[in-house]
């Protein structure tokens, strides 16, 4: 199997699999996103999903987030972890949000990634997931799976994402990422990894690539 064949045969197995990829976040809007990204790092996407609702029903929006009690915020977000930074975060970016762009989430790059807190992995979530804008955000799940499946050599997640966006078309990258990110969860864990269960890891095995 050639490179291109991999590549393919990854794509249309994941596709087969995942042809819907919902959010796995629960949110309303870009904002509700951001803040859900930001309490996801170091965290599961289903602890999150417990603690935002509470979060929200304090405080839906930049402007009221911007003048909630930290101390109020942090203890909501505790289950997360790194509740001080995260609570601290979150405060300072719903300030810049309400006085710098009347409450709104930029749809930029340069400026989310500006913003406290926020790096370019979950300014790529964003990106990608409330604006559409072609990205491939690349936690250390996919970065696993890259490496596993021979698609990066990559050292850190930087280089992982350039290997990815090289080897997949651009239209594909917003639904792509979370394809693995579901596939990972279900069949290619980092421990306990079945080869025989792996779907793609097995026929990659097979083939000898």
């Amino acid at each position: 199997m050639k490179k291109a064949e991999k590549i393919k045969f990854i794509q249309d197995t994941l596709d087969q699999l995942y042809p819907q990829t919902p959010i796995p976040l629960m949110h309303r809007d870009a904002y509700t996103l951001l803040v859900a990204v930001i309490l996801s790092a170091q965290c599961t996407d289903a602890r999150v999903n417990t603690v935002t609702p509470a979060l929200f029903r304090l405080a839906s929006d930049a402007a009221t987030m911007a003048k909630a009690d930290i101390e109020e915020i942090r203890k909501i977000i505790y289950p997360c972890g790194l509740s001080p930074v995260k609570s601290k975060n979150i405060k300072a970016i719903s300030q810049i949000l309400t006085h710098k762009y009347h409450g709104e989430v930029p749809a930029s790059f340069e400026a989310l990634e500006a913003l406290p807190g926020v790096g370019h992995k979950t300014a790529s979530v964003v990106m990608s997931q409330a604006f559409g804008v072609p990205a491939f955000p690349v936690d250390t799940h996919i970065h696993r799976l890259a490496f596993r499946w021979g698609l990066s050599k990559g050292k850190n997640v930087e280089q992982t994402e350039k290997d990815l966006k090289k080897a997949f078309p651009e239209a594909s990258w917003n639904k792509l990422h979370l394809q693995i990110i579901y596939f990972g969860r279900e069949y290619c864990p980092a421990r306990a990894h079945t080869l025989e269960n792996c779907p793609i890891c097995s026929e990659i095995g097979r083939r000898g690539v």
